[in-house]
């Protein structure tokens, strides 16, 4: 009987093992599969093919919404006999919303062409003056909603590319009007960036280094992303700050470009533009490096600031600016520098900030009213912008550097309108 009781006992026990041996294994082959699949999660993410099309990534936040009323007044030279015009037609993006918008002209009535240039897909209004009779005024109107971009940047979430597509390289060429690239900015960059740290290090040295040394002025500008000019004199007003930047990434092959657009609040020159550069997975990612550097310069000036206020508040600029950062007070008009305008022009445009113009197939000079020297312009902006809440500028606001954490995540709770009286370009 103890005999029978013990052999059953064994069965069990001996049962009972090879049901833990086989629970066991199923549960290393489960977590097996599992790591498998994790590891498989970066291969897949590498092999997501690269485009310059990929929407903004970035965290959206404080959406702004602006009626806007932009009117450009061209006073042609004498005995024109044709008069064109190409006005950028906002675009509707993961940064920005707008609506179509509504042209008109006075006193010559005409109606406009809209077409898409080939090479970046900026749209334009296209107009034709024939034999003008003194200043032509073109209007458009227009509705945008746009948001505040952060994209978090780190050097370990930024990923290295070893062979980019084809599809970027409008991005990674040296230009012949603006972003150019030669052996000068590769000895700089030798200077600068000795060796690579990967993209994201790699551009802020560039953009520190661009804030250090550049002085911003309105005068001694290029109006054009001048590169090569910035090198040389190394001062200038935003284009040519981005486009200097701009032409630097290009030298470490990173794909970058100069995007246009409007300040949406009373100055006397609305058009500014920010650098952009494309950094996987992130896609186009925002840097405004001229207007950091100012707000860094007031911060080092205010003397109701103790030198550590000076110091916290300066490093956070400069944190905000190296992360991507565009704010809900600017919105994109065109993106890209050196192309054939649609229809074509008389010959390839450096950039287009408000407008291009021609006479007669010459080119009409871009106005920059907030250069102090200037007092003669062949062509004018009249604007008026009105937000739905009250805006801050950001680059001028020092509680900006400090947000709640919330305040990145959800958008305040709207103020009154504040309507922006008119302002001349």
């Amino acid at each position: 009987m103890m005999t029978t009781r013990a052999s059953t006992t064994m069965i069990r026990l001996q049962n009972a093992i090879l049901l833990a041996s086989v629970v066991r294994s199923a549960a290393l082959r489960a977590v097996g599969a599992l790591i498998w699949l994790i590891a498989l999660v970066p291969l897949a993410s590498a092999a997501e093919p690269l485009d310059p099309a990929l929407a903004y990534q970035a965290e959206k936040s404080s959406a702004v919404t602006y009626d806007v009323d932009l009117s450009v007044v061209v006073t042609p030279p004498y005995h024109t006999q044709l008069l064109k015009v190409w006005l950028p037609v906002p675009p509707s993006d993961a940064g920005q919303e707008a609506t179509a918008p509504t042209f008109t002209t006075f006193p010559t009535e005409v109606q406009p062409q809209i077409a898409a240039e080939k090479l970046f897909g900026n749209r334009f209004a296209y107009f034709e003056f024939r034999d003008p009779q003194g200043a032509q005024i073109i209007r458009q109107r227009f509705r945008v909603k746009v948001w505040q971009l952060r994209w978090n940047l780190t050097s370990e979430n930024v990923r290295t590319v070893n062979a980019w597509p084809a599809a970027f390289d409008p991005y990674r060429r040296s230009e012949s009007q603006a972003v150019q690239v030669d052996d000068r900015f590769r000895k700089l960059l030798a200077e600068i960036v000795p060796q690579s740290t990967g993209p994201l290090g790699d551009l802020t040295a560039v953009m520190h280094w661009a804030s250090d040394r550049f002085q911003y002025d309105h005068h001694d500008a290029s109006l054009r992303a001048d590169a090569a000019r910035m090198l040389d004199k190394q001062r200038g007003h935003c284009s040519d700050y981005h486009g200097f930047c701009a032409a630097m990434g290009r030298a470490m092959g990173y794909p970058t470009r100069v995007t246009y657009g409007i300040n949406p609040f009373p100055k006397n020159s609305p058009s500014h533009c920010k650098l952009e550069a494309f950094l996987p997975p992130h896609g186009w990612v925002s840097f405004d490096v001229s207007e950091t550097q100012q707000m860094v310069q007031r911060i080092r000036q205010d003397e109701k600031l103790s030198a550590a206020d000076q110091d916290r508040l300066a490093a956070a600029a400069l944190d905000r600016l190296t992360h991507g950062f565009r704010d809900n007070a600017w919105f994109c008009l065109t993106r890209g520098t050196d192309y054939d305008l649609a229809p074509p022009a008389s010959r390839k445009v450096p950039v287009v900030r408000t407008a291009y113009i021609e006479a007669d197939g010459q080119a009409l000079p871009d106005p920059d009213p907030a250069d102090p020297r200037k007092r003669e312009f062949a062509w004018m902006t009249i604007h008026k912008y009105t937000p739905d809440r009250k805006v801050t500028y950001p680059f001028q606001d020092l509680k900006s550097l400090n947000p709640e954490p919330s305040a990145r995540q959800e958008p305040r709770p709207p103020d009154p309108p504040d309507p922006c009286p008119p302002s001349a370009f």
